[in-house]
C-alpha cells in the first residue's frame, strides 16, 4: 500500500519505514540506470572521430590498464555521461551523479576535467586555453591533469576495436553499491 499524506510535512514514521523501503530497492537499481544511460551515447558523434560512448569506454579501458582502482576507472567510465542532460556543464553533472560514491579527491578531477581539457582546444573556439591555470593551486589540479593528460584526452582513437560496456558492469556495480558521501548513507 502507498502512503496517503499529502504534503511531508503529514508524513509519519510508519510512512518512512514504507517510503525507505523502497527507496532502497530502487537506489539498488542504480548501477543498472546508469549503465543503461550510457548507451545515449552510442551514435552521439558529435562531431568527433569517435562517439561518446566509446571516448568514455576507451577513456575507462586506458586507466584500467594504467593500473588505476576500481572507483577511478568507474569516474573515467562515466566522465561524460553528463554530455545527455547537460550539454553546457556535463561535467557538473557527471560530478554530480558520481559524488555520493566516490573520493573527493575523484569527485573533484571529475567535476573540473573540462576546464582542464579545454587547454587543448578552447583556443579555437574563443575561449582562453590557459583557463586551468585558476585550478592550479588545488590539491587535486595535478590528479585531473594527469586523467586529462593520460586517459582523457586520448580517447578518440577511431582505429581501436569498439569496446563494450559490459567490461566495466561488475566495476559500476561495485561503486555504486552503497553511498560514501551522502546525507543518506546511514539511512539506507
Amino acid at each position: 500500500m502507498a502512503t496517503t499524506f499529502k504534503k511531508m510535512s503529514d508524513s509519519t514514521a510508519e510512512d518512512w519505514q514504507e517510503i525507505i523501503g523502497e527507496q532502497v530497492q530502487f537506489m539498488g537499481g542504480l548501477a543498472d540506470r546508469l549503465l543503461s544511460h550510457m548507451s545515449l551515447l552510442n551514435g552521439d558523434y558529435g562531431g568527433f572521430p569517435i562517439d561518446r560512448l566509446q571516448h568514455c569506454l576507451q577513456t575507462a579501458e586506458l586507466a584500467a590498464e594504467a593500473g588505476e582502482d576500481t572507483q577511478y576507472v568507474v569516474c573515467a567510465l562515466l566522465h561524460d555521461i553528463g554530455d545527455t542532460l547537460g550539454s553546457t556543464n556535463h561535467a557538473d553533472v557527471s560530478a554530480a551523479i558520481l559524488q555520493p560514491f566516490v573520493s573527493e579527491e575523484n569527485h573533484w578531477m571529475i567535476k573540473n576535467h573540462a576546464v582542464v581539457q579545454g587547454y587543448n582546444f578552447f583556443h579555437y573556439i574563443g575561449l582562453d586555453r590557459n583557463l586551468r591555470d585558476t585550478l592550479s593551486e588545488h590539491p587535486f589540479y595535478e590528479r585531473t591533469l594527469r586523467f586529462v593528460d593520460h586517459y582523457d584526452d586520448l580517447a578518440f582513437d577511431a582505429s581501436k576495436p569498439k569496446l563494450t560496456i559490459d567490461l566495466f558492469e561488475p566495476m559500476v556495480k561495485e561503486v555504486f553499491a552503497k553511498p560514501i558521501n551522502s546525507v543518506y548513507q546511514n539511512a539506507l
